[in-house]
């Protein structure tokens, strides 16, 4: 994936969240320029551990936990956005009682050498949190009929102990398994590990331990590394995992192996010393985390995820039902490493603005004050989405601080509380200018990375 900003086709199905994001959606320039994904949030409700396929033959699918935790299901769609309101297909429930009677959690859905597979874990009915690793097949080509599904039975690892969270990925012609585990040696609730497959449901290789839960941000409420990801970029491969216990304290964390490495040595692995993706007061999102990652048709990565919308939660978290989908999108530094921002709230497509004269540098807030810097790490920091008003100006939002508005005053440019200043946004060449709306003629601009007014300047969306 390139570094540098391009511009995509912008997914209007999306942008229903609002009645200001409607009227963007409606505006005559809007789709030519907002260049990015469109923020549908949340994307389905009640979903928790949500995994959504790249297309298949123009199709995405989706699995995840039920609250009731009784039963798989499969949707499908030809756009994210329509995985909100497709029809939901049973494709397996637990049986009556015995082995795979107690909780069904995590399904997963892939397809590997023209079938389909969903890996999920299952507890028994006599207890529910003797939880194991299975498969079930298809050979249909609709994952979403149920009566291409056949169980092919349980994922036997090193030990037989509290097992879960399975995914697969192929890398250098090696099908590898990922997976959580409690060790019996090992005093934590689950670690990370990875073995070679032998076939979808069977592993080749002993398995190694590439992560386990030591730092402060790990072993809140439990000591738990679980819900690995996937996503292999620009010469790694990086796996994301949840951390801590279910509620506002989960999170997440990111594992990072060169590609010519040897996966299945624990060596090859490092972990991020923090947490890459955490819980936001601002934006109202507690407890992001067991994601999976899928792209756009024009191939831009999407993070996908569950949080809830409120911190306090009346009992155990696990039985909390309001666990939702979201999709955002995976930004990428220039060094080739990801860059998650903050789980955004509710609202419409989500930019960054880059000066035309700054090939590098992006409009960013600082303690609250606009200013240009080059190569931002500050992901949630240069995210900003236009709001439109009934007489076609439009505000900036702050993604990170949505209750503040880029502000012109004082001769200054900032981020304040209340509406902000309105701007007249028009095409300039592959960008916009941004011209004050009380102030025809005057423009935002930048004077070496202090953000002003004054002439005219162009900023390319990204």
């Amino acid at each position: 994936m390139s570094f540098q900003i391009r511009r995509r086709t912008l997914m209007l199905g999306g942008l229903a969240a609002t009645g200001a994001v409607a009227g963007l959606a409606s505006s005559a320039h809007a789709e030519r320029e907002l260049p990015l994904v469109p923020t549908r949030n949340p994307l389905i409700e009640r979903r928790a551990d949500p995994f959504i396929t790249h297309p298949v033959r123009g199709m995405y699918y989706f699995t995840g936990s039920v609250p009731e935790y009784d039963r798989i299901v499969v949707r499908g769609a030809g756009t994210i956005e329509g995985l909100a309101t497709a029809a939901e297909t049973v494709v397996w429930r637990r049986p009556a009682g015995g082995r795979m009677a107690g909780h069904i959690w995590a399904p997963e859905l892939h397809r590997i050498d023209g079938r389909w597979y969903i890996y999920f874990a299952a507890g028994d009915s006599d207890d529910v949190f003797r939880v194991r690793m299975y498969v079930l097949e298809s050979p249909l080509a609709d994952p979403r009929d149920p009566s291409g599904w056949v169980l092919r039975g349980r994922i036997e690892t090193e030990w037989d102990g509290f097992s879960l969270d399975a995914t697969t990925f192929e890398h250098g012609r090696r099908r590898y398994l990922v997976w959580a585990q409690s060790e019996p040696e090992i005093a934590v609730n689950t670690s990370l590990y990875i073995a070679e497959m032998a076939s979808p449901f069977a592993l080749a290789t002993k398995p190694t331990r590439i992560a386990t839960p030591t730092r402060g941000w790990e072993i809140q409420g439990f000591r738990v590394n679980e819900g690995p990801a996937v996503i292999v970029r620009n010469g790694r491969v990086f796996v994301t995992f949840s951390a801590s216990a279910t509620d506002s304290r989960y999170c997440m964390g990111l594992l990072t192996a060169d590609d010519g490495a040897d996966l299945l040595d624990r060596a090859s692995w490092v972990k991020n010393p923090d947490p890459v993706f955490v819980s936001n007061e601002h934006t109202r999102q507690f407890g992001p985390g067991h994601n999976s990652f899928t792209v756009t048709p024009d191939g831009t990565d999407l993070l996908v995820y569950h949080a809830r919308d409120y911190r306090d939660i009346a009992g155990d978290p696990l039985y909390d039902p309001n666990r939702h989908t979201r999709v955002q999108q995976l930004y990428w530094h220039r060094d080739g490493t990801p860059l998650f921002g903050v789980p955004v709230g509710a609202g419409g497509p989500i930019v960054r603005l880059t000066p035309s004269d700054v090939p590098r540098g992006f409009l960013r807030h600082s303690s609250f004050v606009l200013r240009v810097d080059a190569d931002v790490r500050e992901l949630a920091d240069s995210q900003f989405r236009f709001v439109a008003a009934a007489d076609g100006t439009e505000t900036l939002q702050s993604v990170n601080y949505p209750d503040r508005h880029v502000t012109v005053a004082g001769g200054g440019v900032r981020l304040e509380p209340g509406p902000g200043t309105a701007f007249r946004r028009t095409t300039r060449g592959p960008g916009v200018t941004l011209e004050l709306a009380g102030a025809p003629g005057t423009f935002l601009r930048h004077d070496r990375g202090i953000v002003t007014t004054g002439r005219e300047m162009t900023f390319l969306l990204g």
